[in-house]
């Protein structure tokens, strides 16, 4: 007999905003975007007091002022939210080595066979709910469940510092109230086609033949037959592998000199040398990204016999990517720089990425 998987999903309450309340007090209670409050800015996450009035992530900070005028607009701090990050997946292998990160402020867990020796998932979620708040000051949300689709939405229905469970008993009439919207791996043009054709429930896919579902959606249908039968056989996976490590800035003003381009593109050279010394991250590889003023996008890449793990040598070649790509006075947007063709695994096996 094959032995029911517990699953935890674990997500942070606004993680970035949180982290700004947190050590800002002035800024407790208030709506905050973490962002740009330039005409060019988005919002990268919000506090839940910005989200009574609408503001959402990857909004228009010009559209997010217009919805709540009193919003505060504060700049990211990534280094903290990395170095909290950190925290939080230190906590989670006290309890479990089956971990699998979705990105800097949630993952799974597998918790069937665990490091305290508790037989219930429920239990496990509090006790990680309690040593974050404990060690951090931050909230999270847990969905705990017998599979990853159930564990995932259910870490959704009660935010903030909410934990939700999904039995097995409870799970089929659990799917079936769901508005398709809720549904993890349906996106808004996904729901807008089943929209068209009738699916606006769970139930309302439960109804629908794998035949027909293969056809108005390709290979996607059979994940979605399966998930409105809360199916879900995917395991946890216990690591990521870091591919690349990177960073990008979109200007306020298009460049426009060859000299704006260089001094610009040399700061984004010393935060990708911090960010490989800090993931202890070896790549052959180096990719200039180069974005106009019309959105058109070229990258540029050059490969070497070594590892770029110097700022010295990440300098040299993406100054003479740079250079090679010959812009005149094309407006540019934005510029980027990666490196990649990893030769192991980023710092703790885990790929923290940013969302927006």
């Amino acid at each position: 007999m094959t032995t029911q998987r517990k699953i935890i999903h674990i997500d942070m309450d606004a993680f970035f905003a949180s982290i700004e309340q947190r050590d800002t007090p002035e800024l407790q209670g208030k709506a905050i975007a973490v962002g740009s409050a330039s005409e060019r800015g988005v919002v990268a996450t919000c506090s839940y007091e910005a989200r009574k009035f609408g503001v959402h992530s990857a909004m228009s900070s010009v559209v997010a002022k217009r919805l709540c005028p009193d919003l505060i607009f504060v700049p990211p701090h990534f280094d903290v939210y990395e170095a909290v990050s950190h925290q939080i997946m230190t906590i989670f292998r006290e309890f479990t080595d089956k971990i699998e990160p979705l990105s800097i402020d949630e993952a799974f867990l597998d918790v069937t066979q665990n490091l305290v020796q508790q037989t219930s998932a429920t239990d496990i979620a509090k006790l990680i709910k309690k040593r974050i708040l404990e060690e951090t000051g931050l909230t999270a949300s847990a969905g705990v469940s017998f599979n990853k689709f159930l564990a995932k939405i259910a870490s959704d229905m009660n935010k903030p510092n909410g934990i939700t469970v999904v039995r097995p008993e409870e799970a089929e009439a659990f799917v079936e109230r769901l508005p398709i919207e809720k549904f993890y791996g349906i996106g808004k043009v996904t729901a807008d086609k089943m929209h068209r054709y009738g699916i606006h429930t769970g139930k309302d896919l439960k109804e629908r033949e794998l035949h027909e579902l293969t056809r108005l959606f390709g290979k996607s249908g059979l994940f979605f037959y399966s998930m409105a039968r809360a199916i879900d056989e995917r395991e946890v996976k216990g690591s990521h592998i870091r591919k690349s490590v990177g960073a990008e800035t979109t200007f306020e003003k298009d460049l426009t000199t060859k000299f704006e381009r260089i001094a610009e593109l040399y700061k984004i050279e010393q935060e990708v040398f911090e960010r490989v010394k800090e993931a202890n991250f070896k790549g052959k590889t180096i990719t200039l990204k180069v974005k106009f003023h019309n959105f058109e996008q070229i990258t540029r890449s050059k490969t070497i016999n070594g590892w770029f793990t110097s700022f010295d040598n990440i300098h040299k070649y993406a100054k003479e990517l740079l250079l090679q790509t010959y812009l005149d006075d094309t407006k540019v947007r934005l510029l980027g720089l990666s490196i990649s063709n990893a030769e192991e695994e980023g710092k703790d096996g885990i790929q923290l990425t940013l969302k927006f």
